[in-house]
């Protein structure tokens, strides 16, 4: 794969690392999450090239 093609994915994959962790952490915040556990999906989608991707996992609160 390219360069360009490398560093642009890098690029998007930070960007929704970063910015999801940061929307979890101010709803988690917004909330009595103490002793509880979220389920989690991300989706990410490229609709030119038919992709939808899935990620499923768990996020327990804070304690």
């Amino acid at each position: 794969m390219s360069d360009d093609f490398n560093m642009s994915m890098r690029k998007f994959l930070k960007q929704v690392g970063v910015t999801s962790q940061q929307a979890i952490e101010e709803a988690m915040r917004e909330h009595d999450t103490a002793g509880k556990a979220y389920r989690v999906k991300a989706v990410v989608t490229i609709e030119e090239l038919d992709l939808t991707h899935e990620v499923t996992g768990e996020i327990k609160g804070q304690s």
